[in-house]
């Protein structure tokens, strides 16, 4: 391309400038809009901006991608990993242009899709962008042909400056409206959880996120209700990382993993010589969490004799130690989170009425992965990034069919079964067939998922067949005793497998109380 052809393009970037103001205070659109202009101005296969992010800005997270495959707006590019953001990220100059014969991998290898299948990128430009002089994040421009950015250079640190004064731009806005409306500064997801930030996309999780971040700023008691793996502890840590409480500390409490008979310690504290075994003075949760946030996860699964002496906490504050009677106040806002319809317990006076109506103040649902569209392979891509890194891949990508696979499976575990899939996965696919040039592609049969039908949108029942077989195998030739405590075994079994290793549902589910079932299953050989 002539000069004159590169000198002609560049003053577009005045008549573009305007549609892109008017869109500072929508970040989302923002970067869309200035992508969607640069791919159509510059000879580009793909784009993406990325931003700085985590500890000394060491990780790049996609704000917006144009001609690269859904799932890279949820991977995290640690810089350590990826040689050529680094480069880019380290660059004196406005533009660092790597050659067809470049030997540092390219983070795109096999991300954009091609009729052709070439997965590998021949020419790469990467501008790094800076905001009031401190590194902001980068610009990178991809083409599956050899020098299709000759001549180009001009032109293109000319979008690279706009993106940066953008930037800026936006960030002073965005500082602006946040100390009008009395919350924090946060600009486009910084401060969030990565794997949060990965699952925000579609109508569901987005106003999830808004809400989210309209009520983390006050001290509400929010109960974050939601399937079993859908991220509930996600939401819990965004609460906490958006709110005044930020700098104190996020105490996190599984109460199903308690025993009975030390709950109450664990969560009020006790003195010295309370009960057997008090040998000092203990501070409890509540303390622990003074000045922050407590998390109070699997709330359905305390006691109702606990429920009774956490009222006075989520009243005004005020706790007991176990074994004085002396009143501690501490500051905590309290965040808890249950897979289980606690209307539903108060009913069946299995959960305190009282206590629910304290807890619930400022409910906030998770949706299941299954109702999120297209979000699910842009969550795929963070566990496909990771998976890619442990591996030591050139990259890890995930094919068409698996892509519609994926969209039409229920996920009844969700994000966790995702996880999981996507992990087995890549080890199946990394064992059974080499890879393409570094680049490993999944397949449907590598991420072994149940069979249904396409388009089912509702959860199937979770079983578990290795399980059922065990329960419906006839006992062996035993002494009576024997023989009921082997059968006693294989119920627990099959009741810890269908409840996903929760002891808590399994007693409950078998009519027990929790802390007996330990005891059943500590004498039967099950628990250490």
């Amino acid at each position: 391309m002539d000069n004159d052809t590169v000198i002609s393009t560049t003053p577009i970037l005045l008549d573009d400038a305007g549609a892109l103001l008017r869109t500072l205070d929508d970040p989302a659109r923002l970067w869309l809009l200035l992508l969607d202009l640069m791919a159509r101005h510059l000879p580009c296969d793909a784009c993406a901006l990325l931003r700085r992010d985590g500890a000394g800005g060491r990780v790049l997270v996609p704000l917006a991608t144009r001609g690269l495959s859904p799932d890279t707006l949820g991977r995290r590019f640690e810089l350590d990993g990826h040689p050529r953001l680094q480069a880019i990220a380290d660059a004196d100059g406005p533009l660092l242009r790597f050659p067809a014969g470049c030997e540092l991998p390219d983070p795109y290898d096999g991300l954009i899709p091609d009729l052709g299948e070439r997965l590998h990128v021949h020419d790469c430009v990467g501008a790094p962008l800076a905001v009031d002089g401190r590194p902001w994040g980068m610009l990178t421009l991809d083409a599956l042909n050899e020098e299709r950015f000759d001549g180009w250079e001009e032109a293109i640190a000319a979008w690279a400056r706009l993106a940066g004064d953008l930037a800026a731009a936006a960030g002073r806005r965005a500082a602006m409206a946040a100390v009008e409306g009395g919350g924090l500064p946060v600009f486009d997801g910084m401060r969030a959880d990565p794997d949060l930030d990965a699952a925000g996309s579609g109508p569901a999780m987005t106003a999830l996120l808004a809400e989210i971040d309209t009520v983390a700023t006050s001290d509400l008691v929010v109960l974050v209700l939601g399937e079993t793996g859908v991220g509930k502890e996600l939401v819990a840590r965004r609460l906490h990382a958006r709110s005044g409480r930020a700098a104190g500390p996020l105490v996190h409490v599984n109460c199903a993993a308690l025993p009975d008979a030390l709950v109450e310690s664990e969560l009020f504290g006790h003195v010295r010589g309370a009960f057997s075994g008090a040998v000092a003075d203990r501070r409890g949760k509540f303390e622990l969490a003074d000045g922050g946030t407590l998390f109070l996860d699997e709330v359905g699964e305390l006691p109702l004799t606990v429920q009774a002496k956490m009222l006075r906490a989520l009243q005004n504050g005020e706790i007991q130690r176990v074994g004085s009677d002396r009143h501690i106040t501490v500051d905590v806002r309290v965040v808890a989170a249950t897979n289980r319809d606690l209307a539903a317990e108060v009913r069946e006076g299995r959960f305190r009425a009282d206590v629910y109506h304290r807890l619930s103040v400022y409910p906030l649902r998770v949706p299941p992965l299954r109702d999120r569209g297209t979000g699910i392979l842009r969550l795929a891509g963070l566990f496909l990034e990771r998976n890619r890194a442990r591996l030591g891949l050139r990259n890890l990508r995930l094919s068409p069919a698996a892509e519609r696979r994926m969209l039409a499976y229920p996920w009844p575990g969700n994000v966790r079964e995702l996880e999981h899939a996507i992990g087995r996965g890549a080890i199946r696919a990394r064992a059974a067939r080499p890879t393409e040039g570094g680049v490993l592609t999944l397949t449907p049969a590598d991420l072994i998922l149940d069979d249904v039908g396409e388009g089912v949108r509702a959860p199937a029942p979770v079983t578990n067949h290795a399980a059922a077989d065990r329960l419906a195998e006839p006992l062996p030739d035993l002494p009576l005793n024997d023989a009921v405590e082997e059968l006693q075994r294989r119920m627990i079994r099959d009741r810890l497998a269908r409840h996903g290793g929760n002891w808590a549902q399994a007693a409950r589910s078998l009519g027990l109380d929790r802390s007996n079932l330990f005891r059943l299953a500590k004498r039967l050989g099950l628990r250490a």
